[in-house]
């Protein structure tokens, strides 16, 4: 069996890949496994040194790197760009700030436990297993691997079987900047190949970006290994808009927040919780910046929306609005699967939805927006955390008290505040409920992957 690419503009198969078999897979293994060995060892000064020529062969790459993820993926060219120099940035990030993350932490008192000093110290585990998604096929991977390497791990990819070029690139881009050979490594595998490799006791942790079945599967198996497991899996996210909001901005945003990367994220805004007092002129408003995005091949300029990942993912998007359209919802745009190649779906706004609709609970991946009208801040919280996921939400509002109310009140990994949720180098990234657990980026980043030692000295 072979990994390849499908153009998701024309849905032709354009370039395939061979995967590895169980016994290029154990020398890969070995091969990281001695990496890890120098890795651990390199003075964080190297460390720093090697992650930024990382960070500048890729800078120096992304007007080739760019349109692969459109051809692969299908994201917007602009998108793709921004993904690559947002990876950069993280490099540089982690580059800069590992040694001060990472850092001994000396206990205050350490009288208090009987000693002349005690403290705190962060060491690599060894290797991680990351199964990472298609959706940001650069940047899902490298908030994990920059801070993995950074701390001295080796790192083992499996990648999504529809962007087997990216997981190529990555697997040679820390050796080309001069990582100890073996450091990050592509494994160019099926699914069904992952659980030897999780029990391998070389193998140290895990971390999933992908859905909550999978999720499941990799936390299960790790478990039986008592293996550290990070997850970073669906959300089906809450975008609050109350009555003090800026209507034409928050509506804007809105529309950005949904439809970013064809829809295709797990912290896209996809339910839109409005205040009934706003609820018809925001919605009106809403709906005429999503008929403003254009639909088309992702490579030509002024192209908002380009194609879905994969016909599955086109096929479901469209039986979930076709669920909807026939229990009731009204289709206030788009909504119609159209005809000719790739797998396009249009930017959909749906309201009127009932609980015997699929859309009310299901992660909605594609470019579809749910609205729901509420009567107030208890009810608005009610629906925003009625659903099993917890990744991210926004809140729109410019009352102080209602502000503290909802930061507090919303089941979610975080609360943006009159903004769209955005992934930052400097912040943690994670879910709670069924978006799973652990944290990715900042200083909480880097550490989900070190043992934690503590030394006391008498």
């Amino acid at each position: 069996m072979a990994l390849a690419i499908v153009n998701p503009v024309t849905g032709e198969k354009e370039e395939e890949f061979v995967e590895h078999t169980v016994s290029d897979v154990a020398g890969l293994i070995d091969q990281a496994h001695a990496a890890f060995e120098v890795l651990k060892r390199l003075p964080m000064s190297e460390r720093s040194r090697l992650m930024r020529a990382a960070a500048d062969l890729m800078e120096a790459d992304s007007a080739t790197l760019s349109p692969s993820l459109v051809r692969e993926m299908g994201k917007p060219l602009a998108q793709a760009e921004a993904e690559v120099a947002k990876c950069v940035k993280n490099m540089r990030f982690y580059a800069d700030n590992a040694a001060s993350f990472l850092a001994d932490e000396p206990l205050e008192n350490p009288s208090s436990v009987n000693a002349q000093a005690a403290w705190a110290r962060y060491e690599p585990l060894g290797i991680v297993l990351a199964v990472m998604p298609w959706n940001f096929p650069m940047w899902q991977v490298m908030r994990f691997a920059a801070p993995a390497l950074m701390a001295g791990n080796a790192g083992l990819l499996k990648h999504a079987s529809n962007v087997p070029y990216s997981g190529e690139y990555l697997g040679q881009l820390f050796t080309r900047a001069g990582f100890p050979e073996g450091s990050f490594v592509n494994l160019k595998i099926p699914a069904a190949m992952v659980a030897p490799i999780i029990d391998d006791p070389r193998v140290r942790a895990v971390t999933l970006t992908g859905s909550e079945p999978a999720g499941r599967a990799v936390a299960e198996q790790a478990g039986r290994q008592i293996k550290k497991v990070v997850l970073e899996l669906g959300g089906s996210d809450a975008f609050v808009v109350m009555p003090s909001a800026d209507i034409a901005q928050s509506a804007a945003i809105g529309v950005k927040a949904r439809m970013i990367n064809n829809g295709q994220s797990c912290v896209a805004a996809k339910r839109f919780i409005v205040h009934d007092e706003i609820y018809d002129e925001w919605l009106a408003a809403f709906v005429a910046e999503v008929d403003k995005l254009v639909m088309g091949d992702p490579m030509q300029a002024g192209v908002d929306i380009g194609p879905l990942a994969t016909q599955g993912g086109q096929r479901e998007i469209s039986e979930l609005v076709e669920d909807a359209k026939a229990k009731g919802a009204r289709i206030l745009t788009g909504g119609d699967l159209p005809e000719g190649p790739g797998f396009f779906y249009p930017p959909t706004v749906v309201d009127g939805i009932t609980p015997d609709m699929r859309l009310l609970m299901e992660e909605t991946f594609g470019p579809v927006a749910s609205v729901y009208r509420v009567a107030d801040a208890a009810e608005a919280i009610a629906v925003a955390n009625q659903t099993t996921f917890g990744l991210s939400s926004a809140l729109w509002s410019t009352d102080a008290d209602e502000q503290d109310l909802f930061m507090r009140e919303l089941q979610a990994g975080a609360v943006f505040i009159n903004g769209m949720t955005v992934s930052f180098p400097e912040l943690p990234f994670g879910g709670i409920k069924d978006s799973g657990h652990g944290r990715e980026l900042g200083m909480h980043g880097i550490r989900e992957f070190t043992n934690i030692k503590t030394v006391w000295k008498g």
